[in-house]
Formats: structure tokens, sequence, C-alpha cells
């Protein structure tokens, strides 16, 4: 079975490079973006601005080359992992997902804040963030993830995941 996607809209961010790039939108807490939607997607941002928060689902158009194991950047054991218990890039779909702040909709522009991804960015999908849908009671594991909030927020990326 195959499928197609096209982008919905490109993510217009101040990051040109893939190095020292936030990893996380923890680390980019500040850091304002746009969404910039085709025009025939305009009707479906009606009513988004309701919401706080947003699920960007996006493809990582500079990626080559997948990886199943790789040294994610806040493992400070440098153990490689498999790529499905990561937040790497480097999965074999190329997809992306961040959470992030909505700060306003006007026409068919999203203005965002928290974004962690590289200017030009193709967006295949956007969601609200419903937190009596999405919000975790409970205890939650973090797996072999061990870095403190403030870690989380000062790392940044370097070439690991670079390719030429």
């Amino acid at each position: 079975m195959n499928f197609t996607f096209k982008p919905l809209a490109t993510i217009h961010t101040p990051f040109k490079e893939l190095v020292d790039m936030p990893i996380q939108p923890r680390g980019a807490q500040d850091v304002y973006a746009t969404i910039e939607f085709e025009k025939k997607y305009e009707e479906g941002l009606k009513d988004l601005d309701g919401f706080s928060h947003l699920y960007l689902i996006y493809y990582f158009h500079k990626l080559k080359k997948p990886a199943l194991t790789v040294v994610p950047y806040n493992d400070k054991t440098h153990t490689p992992r498999g790529v499905f218990a990561t937040r790497s890039p480097m999965h074999p779909n190329n997809l992306g997902l961040s959470v992030v702040e909505l700060v306003k909709v006007e026409d068919n522009i999203v203005t965002i804040k928290g974004i962690d991804v590289l200017d030009r960015t193709p967006l295949l999908d956007i969601k609200p963030y419903i937190e009596n849908f999405d919000k975790i009671d409970g205890e939650t594991k973090s797996g072999w993830m061990q870095s403190s909030d403030q870690e989380v927020k000062l790392k940044r990326s370097d070439k690991r995941f670079v390719q030429i």
C-alpha cells in the first residue's frame, strides 16, 4: 500500500541551517514562526484561534537517508538506540511532530511560538491540542531519556543527523 502526501503549508522559521538549532520545542519556547497555508486550505483554519496549542505534523525535507539505530542528542550515555524509541529525525517516513503555542490566525497565516524546525519545512497536517483528549493522567515514563528540563531547553543540534 502506497501513500502520497501533499504539503498543506510551509513553516517559516528563523533556522536556516541544521546545526545549532533547538532540538525540541522546549528549547525554542521564545521562537516565533509562521505557517503559510495554501489559500485553498484557508477555510479549514476557521475556529483554530480558540485553541492555545497545536500539534504540527511535518516532513523532514532535508533528510536523505533514515537509520534504524541512532545516538540521540539527550542520551548522556551516548548509547545507540532504536530510532522508534527516539525523537530523532532519522525515522523511515521522515515525519516530525511538534507541539507549539498558537499566537494568532490571520487569513491563511498561522503565527506560532516554540518551534524547533528548519525554515521552509513542509507541513502535512495540523491538529489542536485538547487537554481532555491529550493530557496524560497518572505516572508516565520517558524510557532512557534522563535529561533535566533545563538540559533539554539548552541542547542544540550538531552535525550527527546532517547529510550531504
